[in-house]
This record gives C-alpha cells, sequence and structure tokens, in this order.
C-alpha cells in the first residue's frame, strides 16, 4: 500500500470516532464509524481491482459510499480524480460527455457515481467504465480485502486546477505529498482527536474540501460533513451544523463568512462557543466582511481569535501557510501615496511544517514608500510532482504561484495575481481594491464584480468594471461607482458595464473568471 493508503487504514480501523453525514433530502445527520467507512472502501477496492485499469474518478455527493471510495481507489493502488457534477442550468448531456472526456484524459479508466449524475454518466457512451457507488459500496464483508501495491510513482489524487486565471490544468500529487501536507496542517492547527469535531460542507472536488476530510481520518476524529448544496440553499444551517456538531474546527470561503456577517440579524439560537479555529481561505479575504461575522457572532459565544485566514493552492496539495490557533484575525494596511487611500490586506500566517516560501522581486507590482511587494515562492514536502501532460517539476524546485504579496512578522500577505494586475496611466491596481469599493454600491451584488484592464487594441483603454447589478436606477448607480472607485482608488473607470445576476462566468468552485470576462468585454468593445 502507499503512504497514504497505509496512514488511513491505520486510522480508520482503529478510530473510536464517526463520520457524521447529513442528507440533504430529509435533513437528518447519520452517524458511520470510520470503522464501517473503511470496510465499504474495501469492497469498493475490490470492484475496482476488478475493473478496467487506470485511475478511479468520483462525482457526486458525499454519501458514506461516495467518502469510501476515496480510500478504496487508494486500496486499489489507484489514484483518484473528483470531478464536479452539473451546476443549474446546465444541459446534462453535454455535461456527462464533458466530465467523461476530462476523466478520459488524464487516464480515468472506471468512474463511481450515484443518483442522477450516475444516470447521465451511464447514458454517455464514452468507453469509460460507469459504477454505482450505492451498490458496490455495501458495509457487508465477508472476506479480508488484500491491498494492492500501486506501480512506482503512481499519484494518489489528480486535482484539478481552479482555472480561474486561465485553463484549468491537473496537478499530479504523489501519496507522500499528500500525507506530509495534511499531518503538517493538523500539527499547525493542533487538532486533538479525543477533543476536536470537525465540520463541513465544502465540496469535496475542490483541494480544501477534500484536505478538510482527509484531516479528520488521519487524525481518526469525527467530523460532520454536509453537501455543498445544502449549504448553497439555505447557508445559515452552516451555523446551526456548527451548533449541533459542538464543531470546534471549520472552514469556508471568504464568501461564507461575508455573507453570514452582513445578515447576522437573521441567527437565531446557535451555540458556536466551542469553535476555536475558523480556516477562511480559497479566495481573497474581504477583512471588513470577516471582521463584521466575527464581531456578530460573538452573541452565539464565538471567539473571535478563532479566526484562520489562510493560503494554499492545489499545486501544494492544499495549505501552504495558517496562522497558528488563537491567532485571529490579523490586519495590515497599505496606504496609497497617490490617493491618501489605505487597502486593508489579512495577514494569512506561516508556513505549515514542511513548508516555505519566499517573496522574488517583480517588476508588476511596485508602490513608493510601501512594503516590499514580489512573487510568492513555495517549496516543501507537499508539493505537486507536476501537470498532467507536462514535463515533471523537481525535487526541492522553487513554485512561482503567480500571486503577488509581502512579508511581516505575522506572515504572509497576498495582494493579487501579477495575471490579473490593472495597470493604467503608470499605476498598478489590485483587481480586489477596485471590486471592493465598486460592491459598496447600492444594487451592485456582493461578490459579484470584476475589474480588469481593457487593452488588447480596445478602442478604449483603461479600467473597465463588470458586476451584476439589480435595481431600477442603473444610471445613478453607475454615476456613484465611477465617483467611489475615482476617490478611492485614484483612477476613472473607462467603462462600467451591469449584467443580469449569475451572468459573470465562475469556476466549479465559484471563483470569478477575471480572465474570461475580460476576453468578453473585449471582443464587445472591439
Amino acid at each position: 500500500m502507499s503512504a497514504l493508503a497505509t496512514a488511513l487504514s491505520t486510522a480508520m480501523t482503529t478510530s473510536t470516532t464517526d463520520l457524521v453525514l447529513l442528507d440533504r433530502t430529509s435533513g437528518t445527520w447519520t452517524r458511520h464509524p470510520w470503522q464501517e467507512v473503511h470496510a465499504r472502501a474495501e469492497n469498493i477496492a475490490e470492484h475496482v481491482v476488478a475493473g478496467p485499469p487506470g485511475a478511479v474518478g468520483l462525482v457526486g455527493e458525499p454519501t458514506v459510499e461516495f467518502v469510501a471510495a476515496i480510500q478504496g481507489a487508494w486500496l486499489a493502488g489507484r489514484a483518484l480524480s473528483i470531478l464536479p457534477g452539473p451546476i443549474r442550468g446546465a444541459a446534462g448531456h453535454e455535461w456527462a460527455c464533458a466530465t467523461t472526456e476530462r476523466f478520459a484524459g488524464i487516464g480515468v479508466g472506471q468512474v463511481f457515481s450515484l443518483d442522477n449524475q450516475l444516470t447521465l454518466l451511464q447514458d454517455n457512451d464514452s468507453g469509460v467504465a460507469i459504477h454505482d457507488v450505492a451498490t458496490v459500496g455495501h458495509s457487508r464483508r465477508s472476506s479480508t480485502f488484500e491491498p494492492q501495491i500501486a506501480e512506482s510513482g503512481t499519484p494518489a489524487i489528480l486535482q484539478g486546477t481552479a482555472g480561474s486565471t486561465g485553463t484549468p490544468r491537473t496537478a499530479i500529487l504523489s501519496p507522500e505529498a499528500v500525507v506530509n501536507n495534511v499531518i503538517g496542517l493538523t500539527r499547525h492547527a493542533s487538532v486533538d482527536a479525543t477533543v476536536d469535531v470537525g465540520c463541513s460542507w465544502l465540496p469535496l472536488y475542490h483541494d480544501m474540501g477534500l484536505s478538510f476530510l482527509l484531516s479528520s481520518a488521519l487524525a481518526a476524529s469525527e467530523l460532520w460533513l454536509a453537501p455543498t448544496a445544502a449549504f448553497a440553499a439555505s447557508p445559515f444551517r452552516w451555523l446551526t451544523w456548527l451548533s449541533e456538531s459542538r464543531a470546534s474546527i471549520t472552514a469556508a470561503p471568504n464568501f461564507a463568512y461575508s455573507v453570514l456577517g452582513k445578515y447576522a440579524r437573521r441567527v437565531r439560537d446557535v451555540d458556536l462557543g466551542r469553535l476555536r479555529f475558523a480556516i477562511n481561505g480559497g479566495e481573497p479575504v474581504d477583512c471588513t466582511g470577516f471582521e463584521v461575522f466575527l464581531t456578530e457572532m460573538t452573541r452565539f459565544g464565538l471567539d473571535p481569535h478563532c479566526a484562520a485566514p489562510s493560503y494554499g493552492l492545489a499545486e501544494s496539495t492544499c495549505a501552504v501557510t495558517s496562522p497558528l490557533p488563537g491567532t485571529g484575525l490579523v490586519v495590515d494596511e497599505i496606504v496609497d501615496p497617490a490617493t491618501d487611500s489605505a487597502t486593508r490586506h489579512a495577514v494569512l500566517g506561516a508556513p505549515i511544517p514542511g513548508m516555505e516560501l519566499r517573496i522574488v522581486p517583480t517588476d508588476h507590482a511596485e508602490r513608493s514608500g510601501g512594503p516590499e511587494i514580489g512573487e510568492v515562492e513555495i517549496r516543501g514536502t507537499s508539493m505537486m510532482s507536476g501537470y498532467v501532460g507536462q514535463p515533471p517539476t523537481a525535487p526541492g524546485e522553487w513554485f512561482r504561484t503567480g500571486d503577488l504579496g509581502y512579508l511581516r512578522d505575522a506572515g504572509l500577505v497576498v495582494c493579487g495575481r501579477i495575471k490579473e494586475l490593472i495597470t493604467v496611466a503608470g499605476r498598478n491596481l489590485f483587481p480586489s481594491e477596485v471590486e471592493r469599493v465598486a460592491a459598496q454600491v447600492r444594487g451592485v451584488r456582493e461578490g459579484a464584480v470584476v475589474a480588469v484592464s481593457a487593452d488588447g487594441g480596445s478602442a478604449r483603454q483603461g479600467l473597465v468594471i463588470a458586476a451584476e447589478f439589480r435595481g431600477s436606477d442603473e444610471a445613478g448607480a453607475r454615476s456613484e461607482l465611477v465617483q467611489r472607485v475615482a476617490s478611492h482608488c485614484g483612477v476613472v473607470p473607462a467603462d462600467v458595464v451591469f449584467l443580469a445576476p449569475g451572468s459573470l462566468p465562475r469556476t466549479s468552485s465559484g471563483k470569478l473568471r477575471r480572465l474570461e470576462v475580460k476576453r468578453n468585454l473585449e471582443a464587445v468593445r472591439a
């Protein structure tokens, strides 16, 4: 067995805690001992071994059989890839074709799924074997399964990158890299299986969601896991789940904290007093929105020092930096000498054990009198082996993240991405700065604003803002937006484009695709 399969088997078969799963239809939670999950994993592994060669693919919501299939793939000595199901409005047949093509393109030979997604995949004549995970992953064991020894170099995870700044790629993660990252984070967060309880609704096809699950499994701690769709249907359920589970550890992207903080008046009768480590990662941290959440939730027993704004990438398995427990939200400000306006950034903590980072000077983001901003480069024990279809990366090689940032005593500060940096009349702007200001305009949907630079031969070059808008006075809102951005950012937008809610393109994990927005706007404006 691989190092990952071995570690998981040991933890799961000796655990005295449970995986607790939410049934989205009934709204009830069901306990499954980790030992039961492992038995189901052995059944799935037997089925994998008897099937075609290649990696194992998973699509679906987190049932006990689905979670078991993750370890089942590794017990069978295979690599694992998890892809998202169809989003609302997608054509089922087209989604199934695209998904099986993507699986086949990275070497997946068989796919496990369930419910409607299973039907869609089975109806698509792709040549990839499709299995019902609910049938295969039963809990009955009549014999001992002999775990398979994986061929040398077999990855543990084929992790799709978000593709928010370009074409999605697939990172190759070795078993050792996954183990190192998960153990590094659990040690950094001082996880104690006898005390800590995790609670998550993050999708398992996303690196943060999968790492959160594996952290609980390897630590043999209790985990409450809900489908992402259940959170999306009613975000306030997350607080109820934290209260019911008496969770001490959770994780979510920034928008979740901001939404709950903004509408905190709707919260009733929850107890957040046990929460000690709340990871905020996966997207830029809005300090103001996060602060509102932390302040409002103190009424329900939350200790604001539980805040853990963190930094990670699919290419590093997941976590790179995080604050130590009890640190809380630390904010650093940069004052723009041209406008005297201050931009607030969350400090994202120090590297977890096994990881290193450095800031490499670049001319992409110079600020007179400010911190020395450069490109963030990382390396360490949980780095990927490379991308599918590309040359492997050398061990110990520094990886250029494409993120711009700087260092403070409390840790890393990330400002934005090099490819998304906006340069207008010699001034460098980070999109997040502009988007934060634009989102304050009434009618503009929070988290649905994109700022880009218009170039590529466009007749009107400069700053362009695209925002989802709901309201009757577009002209007034446009005028206020231009005035706010000019006042706070020192640049007058060349154009403001209002779109219907839901129009901006996003990745499967909900991140805005800025470069795609830029290409679309340039095509229209050309």
